[in-house]
């Protein structure tokens, strides 16, 4: 390459010292932030990994390989499958009612109800915010059996046949509890879908209206297809937040009534109370295990959506 002379005024670097400098710079930025998560995350999860296929518990100082003696035990016995089932149940129930009503309330508050848009918009985000004990004393005390707000009101509405034992009915519980974190979660998927909207160009809008196309119509083929990025972000965190979930059942329910709301988080902290380490840890393996299956097939999925629409 040719090389300006002596008292040029501009200096041309080589390609080649530039090349390496653009291949640098970013490993130097990033190297903290790796091996921090390095030395909290990956080592201790590898870790786990490891003692999930041991027979470590607070009992003996010896820790010995037992294979898959663990998730034997975790399928054979009735109380881990139903967690396992219970978690699954929770996460589909949340993540259909909160992108419903998240998706609702984004498309009144962006297409319909303009004014007092930042109030409306806190109002309702603010349910996030409160500390999920706080969020478990306020219903315990509305969901009561006997004297909670919410029975009362339907007591005093005539409609005794619709009161219900929301937390100690097993058959109840788990949908009772879903409701709840769904009232907590729904603001925070709300905004993201708000900032979705509102980066949707309003060209498309005005050239549909001119076609004569109707709210409906520009729902279905402009809002939606456009918004399926978000719409797969916002998914993701809800299916993974659902999977782990462990504060709401705890502060509501303890896992009870029975096992009607336990989930794996709940039975993971239960176990490595009472001293099985390899139990707990073989759980978490498990529910790793399917997060990341899960996770993976619906980025996929919802990404050939995106590519059809």
């Amino acid at each position: 390459m040719h090389r300006p002379t002596t008292g040029t005024r501009y200096y041309i670097p080589d390609d080649g010292k530039l090349k390496m400098k653009n291949k640098i710079y970013p490993f130097y930025f990033s190297a903290g932030a790796v091996l921090l998560y390095s030395l909290f995350m990956v080592l201790p999860g590898l870790l786990g990994f490891f003692l999930s296929f041991t027979d470590w518990n607070r009992y003996s100082s010896e820790i010995n390989f037992i294979g898959f003696q663990n998730f034997a035990l975790i399928f054979s016995k009735k109380n881990y499958w139903n967690s396992i089932i219970n978690t699954v149940i929770f996460t589909v129930v949340t993540i259909g009612l909160k992108t419903l009503f998240a998706l609702i309330l984004a498309l009144l508050l962006t297409k319909g109800l303009k004014r007092f848009f930042n109030f409306h918009r806190a109002i309702i985000y603010l349910p996030s915010i409160i500390p999920m004990i706080v969020v478990g004393i306020v219903f315990k005390s509305i969901l009561h059996p006997s004297s909670g707000v919410l029975n009362e009101f339907l007591r005093g509405m005539g409609l005794d046949f619709m009161a219900q034992k929301w937390l100690t009915n097993p058959d109840l519980a788990l949908y009772s509890v879903a409701l709840v974190d769904t009232w907590k979660g729904v603001g925070f998927i709300m905004v993201i879908l708000i900032a979705g909207i509102l980066v949707i160009p309003v060209e498309y809008y005005e050239a549909a209206q001119i076609d004569g196309a109707n709210q409906w119509d520009e729902l279905w083929n402009i809002t939606l297809p456009l918004l399926m990025p978000t719409l797969t972000v916002t998914t993701v965190l809800n299916l993974l937040y659902g999977l782990k979930v462990f504060d709401v059942v705890w502060v509501l329910t303890n896992g009870g009534p029975g096992y009607a709301t336990e989930t794996v988080y709940t039975l993971v902290f239960k176990e490595f109370s009472k001293g099985r380490y390899g139990v707990s840890t073989a759980l978490s393996t498990l529910l790793f295990v399917i997060m990341s299956i899960c996770g993976y097939w619906l980025i996929k999925m919802m990404h050939s959506n995106e590519l059809e629409a």
